[in-house]
């Protein structure tokens, strides 16, 4: 029995899908859906589609609690050796858990795995494989450095997309969390995610404490899944953009304060906030014009 939990905010039609593909699923599966609060309707439209599953579990928020809260309220219910988190905008293969066990189970030293994401279109999505965006790397590519490090273009790099697919499982420094696959027995060493982020990086810092902690982190390309990304947060742009510059803030302080001097951190912290005023200026501007 595998665990699969699905946070949902407003995702309606794709949670359906979603839930749909995961009990598809080759290998026997517990589905947890966490509703943050929806306004959609999409837990009556679940019910009514799915509601007598009985491997099918839902826990109603009447407030939105955040993406890593919401995992951690339902991993308390899980009991697998092997849990899958997934947003609710993703489908799956019916193959796709079956596939994952079989990588785990050869490769024991990985504590999370992801896999090869793609966007509606065939095309590969950013972020399903990439190097930790360090505030070095964040500087040099804010500021278009690139070229002047070409001889060490992972410096300049974060997502690994458009770059040649490997033939096997390989390690990489972070995956999506839009699937990840965990060991329990590496979460339980790790700890769980951490709630101070309240949607995005929450990704990032368990990739980083899995490399602290000595699992690997995997990417297996040859299990895609589709992911329809965004669709949660479409609504509250601005909200998100927040949310999301917050967390990258923390996790530069939490990982990386030590280790770069102080005028360095305070300059890559002014960075992040000067891009999300022009991120909220522009998208209050796009609103305006409608």
């Amino acid at each position: 029995m595998i665990d699969i939990i699905i946070v949902n905010f407003n995702s309606r039609d794709y949670l359906l899908k979603c839930v749909k593909s995961a009990l598809a699923s080759t290998v026997p599966v517990d589905v947890f859906v966490v509703d943050n609060g929806s306004e959609d309707k999409s837990l009556s439209l679940l019910k009514s589609s799915l509601g007598t599953e009985s491997c099918l579990h839902l826990i109603e928020n009447k407030e939105n609690l955040g993406f890593a809260k919401a995992n951690n309220q339902a991993l308390a219910l899980t009991k697998a050796d092997y849990i899958l988190f997934l947003n609710p905008d993703c489908i799956i293969k019916p193959n796709t858990i079956e596939e994952m066990i079989k990588i785990m189970e050869s490769h024991p030293d990985a504590g999370i795995a992801g896999c090869l994401i793609r966007n509606p279109d065939g095309s590969e999505q950013a972020g399903s494989r990439r190097y930790i965006p360090t505030p070095w790397r964040s500087m040099i590519r804010v500021f278009k450095l690139s070229k002047l490090f070409y001889k060490h273009p992972e410096w300049g790099v974060l997502n690994l997309r458009g770059q040649p697919l490997p033939d096997h499982p390989v390690p990489m420094e972070a995956i999506s969390g839009a699937f990840m696959f965990v060991r329990r027995k590496a979460m339980e060493q790790v700890g769980q995610m951490d709630e101070m982020y309240f949607l995005h990086c929450e990704d990032l810092d368990w990739c980083m404490r899995y490399h602290i902690a000595g699992w690997k982190i995997l990417f297996v390309p040859h299990v895609e899944i589709i992911h329809k990304k965004g669709v949660c947060s479409n609504g509250r742009p601005i909200r998100v953009e927040w949310h999301k510059h917050a967390g990258m803030v923390r996790f530069y302080r939490k990982f990386f304060r030590d280790q770069y001097p102080n005028g360095l951190m305070y300059m890559v912290i002014a960075a992040v906030w000067t891009r999300f005023a022009i991120l909220a200026i522009i998208s209050s501007f796009k609103k305006m014009m409608k």
